[in-house]
């Protein structure tokens, strides 16, 4: 999970030599990152604000998908700085590769996408989500999910007869979890990239709900959260093979936490496409 502990841990692996402050001001334009590439192909797509609503509020998200048809749907989850340009980007790329995408702010209890971004630097801004979190409860995330997916279902970009897709990174991880046990009549895909608390000795912890699931899954560990809690890999194949769910669970080597979104001071760009790169073939092959 992205904390102060991951934090100082990428930034001593990254050879920063910043001070905490310093490293914090160089983050601080959260959501500026790397252009990300288009994929051979890409097809024309179409995005916009929406909002939708739960029993807790209205939610606000961000929409796109191809011009034309109708595809797959994929819901994402962002990580714990909230739905912002970088991620905004990366919807966009993957209804490039022909999919409607959803892209949520999970904090909308508390403040909306706008109001998060503008809290101040990195650090700032993980202080206030990592409140504002605490409002996700297992029991808000299933409503959440619920709406999310029955939205989707009624957008005309979305061929509901295809399974739903989800992803979710670093705070996103569990929640990818809990929506395909929340709606497993239509998640059949589900993909955590850097994903924390995932396998825990709680009683809600999110690996326990896999047989609740119908979904085949990707599980992308970064490096550095594997030396932390080596034994969650192995809790997990233990759980997914119980359950005969479908698993592809890697470590992936020399990538640290936060290394897909294109803004993170970890992005690892060699392995942030292979993760992409895997999250496609998986939707491929089960939506």
């Amino acid at each position: 999970m992205c904390d102060d502990l991951t934090e100082a841990d990428n930034a001593r692996l990254l050879g920063e030599g910043l001070s905490r402050r310093a490293f914090g001001t160089a983050a601080a334009a959260i959501g500026v990152g790397i252009l990300l590439p288009s994929p051979a192909n890409a097809l024309a797509v179409k995005g916009r604000d929406v909002t939708i609503r739960t029993p807790d509020g209205t939610i606000d998200a961000y929409f796109v998908a191809p011009a034309t048809g109708r595809h797959p749907a994929v819901l994402v989850w962002p990580d714990i700085y909230g739905l912002r340009p970088a991620f905004r980007q990366m919807a966009d790329r993957l209804a490039e590769s022909g999919y409607a995408v959803l892209t949520v702010n999970p904090f909308y209890r508390s403040a909306t996408a706008p109001v998060l971004a503008a809290s101040g630097d990195r650090s700032a801004i993980r202080g206030k989500a990592g409140e504002y979190r605490k409002l996700l409860t297992p029991e808000a995330t299933i409503a959440d999910a619920t709406a999310l997916v029955a939205f989707l279902d009624k957008q005309r970009e979305v061929n509901s007869k295809r399974g739903i897709g989800t992803t979710g990174y670093c705070m996103g991880g569990p929640l990818v979890v809990r929506t395909a046990a929340a709606v497993p009549g239509r998640v059949r895909a589900g993909g955590s990239f850097h994903g924390g608390g995932l396998a825990t000795d709680n009683a809600d912890s999110p690996h326990l709900l896999i047989p609740k699931t119908r979904a085949g899954f990707l599980i992308a560990i970064a490096d550095n959260d594997d030396a932390r809690a080596p034994g969650d890999k192995d809790t997990l194949r233990a759980a997914f093979a119980a359950a005969k769910r479908p698993a592809e669970i890697e470590v992936y080597k020399g990538a640290m936490h936060g290394w897909c979104p294109p803004d993170s001071e970890a992005y690892n760009q060699v392995q942030a496409e292979r993760a992409w790169a895997r999250l496609l073939d998986l939707f491929s092959t089960t939506l």
